[in-house]
């Protein structure tokens, strides 16, 4: 062990020397060795996609990665995915509770912010430890998509387009270079594809990618299908050859 990490990563509430927690750290790096997930906003909604490895006797008519929050919200994870679950689950009920109060639909960045205050609480008290999973939420609240993200820390942040997991920073790369505020949906679409092909090892077929879309024009989350996806990949090889071989 390193002089500067001696007991510091034992305890979730000590900070090292050199300022670091370093348990919020070690989550951290368990989202980076999660499998790619990207969020990118388009003018016409959003869209949310995963990368899937099912075992070959697996049943995977259910995606494991993409979750609905409300009608109108998506998440997907990357990271330790029973930390995701139970995230979900509070977003859930949050938002459930927000239309109830309020008689409203809840902003995506309300549920973000909840999300990440409770991500905050678990660094920062004995006996627990922080979430190891960072979440992409993708949503439309009067007609205007909205894309967030939440890691470990109690970060969040709004995004046009993200990924997250093994491989983001390529990923992230591609789409900044890529990336543009006036994309159809579509195209975010096959964009989302080209950046889950670059960070895959399946460079062909669409059976381990799953993903969900909001359009603005119904605000509705909606899961896509096989055949969708792989309509979404066709485009992607044209428009982004170089980054879906």
């Amino acid at each position: 062990m390193l002089p500067a990490q001696q007991g510091y990563d034992r305890a979730i509430t000590v900070f090292s020397p050199d300022g670091r927690l370093y348990q919020v750290e070690y989550a951290i790096e368990t989202v980076r060795r999660g499998t790619i997930a990207v969020g990118i906003k388009s003018k016409d909604g959003v869209v949310i996609a995963v990368e899937e490895k099912p075992r070959k006797l697996q049943i995977s008519d259910v995606a494991q990665k993409i979750f609905q929050i409300d009608d109108h919200v998506g998440v997907a994870a990357a990271g330790y995915i029973p930390d995701a679950r139970s995230q979900v689950d509070n977003a859930r009920f949050f938002s459930q509770s927000n239309r109830l109060i309020y008689d409203e639909a809840v902003e995506v960045e309300t549920i973000a912010k909840h999300l990440a205050d409770q991500s905050q609480q678990y660094t920062q008290y004995a006996g627990v430890r922080p979430f190891g999973v960072s979440l992409i939420l993708g949503g439309v609240v009067d007609n205007k998509p909205q894309l967030f993200l939440t890691d470990p820390s109690g970060t969040y942040i709004s995004y046009d387009a993200i990924a997250i997991g093994a491989g983001s920073d390529q990923v992230t790369d591609f789409l900044e270079k890529t990336y543009s505020s006036e994309l159809s949906l579509e195209d975010a679409s096959a964009l989302a594809i080209a950046g889950i092909y670059l960070s895959s090892e399946e460079k062909e077929g669409t059976s381990h990618i799953r993903m969900a879309q909001i359009k603005t024009e119904t605000g509705l989350f909606e899961l896509i299908s096989e055949e969708q996806i792989a309509n979404f990949a066709k485009i992607a090889k044209e428009k982004f050859p170089q980054e879906s071989k």
